[in-house]
């Protein structure tokens, strides 16, 4: 079994910046894409950045040029830099990341616990 464990949110006022981690575990997978996502107080989840196994990514419109997504393969980890804060970017975040077992060749897709990031003064 594949887990994910987020670890980086708090509180950090307007302007300020977080930088969130994830780390996959378990044993014998493989990791395809790996993303965050962010459900914030009465709205839906939604998807913030995500980044693919040849390193290509993609941003929710609200976070370009502010937030920025990266992934260490050899270390089962995605990162988001969280830059420029602001009030709406408080929710919380969870880490999400699909792949498949290399013995049998199962896919696999788990989510992490979720951290609280919250941006306030």
């Amino acid at each position: 079994q594949v887990q994910l464990v987020e670890s980086g949110g708090g509180l950090v006022q307007p302007g300020g910046s977080l930088r969130l981690s994830c780390v996959a575990s378990g044993s014998t997978f493989s990791i395809n894409a790996m993303g965050w996502y962010r459900q914030a107080p009465g709205k839906q989840r939604e998807l913030v950045a995500a980044i693919r196994s040849g390193g290509s990514t993609n941003y929710a419109d609200s976070v370009k040029g502010r937030f920025t997504i990266s992934r260490d393969n050899a270390k089962n980890t995605v990162y988001l830099q969280m830059n420029s804060l602001k009030p709406e970017d408080t929710a919380v975040y969870y880490c999400n990341a699909d792949g498949y077992y290399r013995t049998s060749y199962g896919t696999w897709d788990r989510w992490g616990q979720g951290t609280q990031v919250t941006v306030s003064s």
